[in-house]
């Protein structure tokens, strides 16, 4: 089997692997995500990607494949990654309530042997709850909302504010595995 390297410290895109059968190294990149704005929310979740992919590279020997990803909730044509605090994830659920935005998940995979890099976007609409302030207010306490993009998850807590998704399910929660059996 190819050896791969994941560029992500995020446990829910792990699971999402390794529930495939795929068992990735991990190598966090510790990009700073603040160094790409202004960019419309695909193009950023991509360009996001890319660089950590890129950051992990040269930290790798031998060959394989690194994986970068990162995802971005666009709202109202806004790119909503990691909200900064509770109230920043409050305010979200209530913009967010009712309503659906387009998760957009960046995928950059490159190959260790050839140096070369292949990139894509994955999107899924998200269809949120309408959820009460006391509903959302218990789960920003609970502290999930505050280290996922678009202060939410599928797959834990958050997945009982989700009505209904257009897309891959795998793609909300961070990694697309449709996109992945494309390599």
């Amino acid at each position: 089997m190819t050896r791969l390297v994941l560029a992500s410290k995020s446990p829910a895109r792990l699971a999402t692997l390794r529930a495939a059968g795929i068992e990735p190294e991990v190598i966090v990149s510790g990009v700073d995500e603040s160094q790409l704005e202004g960019l419309p929310p695909a193009q950023l979740a991509l360009g996001l990607a890319r660089l950590k992919a890129a950051a992990v590279v040269d930290r790798v020997t031998g060959a394989g494949l690194v994986l970068g990803c990162d995802s971005v909730l666009q709202l109202d044509g806004a790119a909503l990654g990691k909200p900064q605090d509770p109230r920043d994830a409050i305010d979200r659920w209530q913009a967010m309530r009712g309503r659906c935005g387009v998760l957009h998940s960046g995928h950059a995979l490159h190959d260790l042997t050839s140096r070369t890099t292949i990139s894509d976007v994955a999107s899924t609409t998200v269809h949120f709850a309408e959820v009460s302030d006391a509903e959302i207010e218990a789960y920003v306490a609970t502290g999930e909302p505050l280290h996922v993009a678009g202060a939410f998850t599928i797959d834990g807590l958050g997945g009982a504010f989700i009505t209904g998704i257009e897309g891959d399910h795998h793609n909300v929660v961070g990694v697309s595995l449709p996109w992945c059996a494309g390599w």
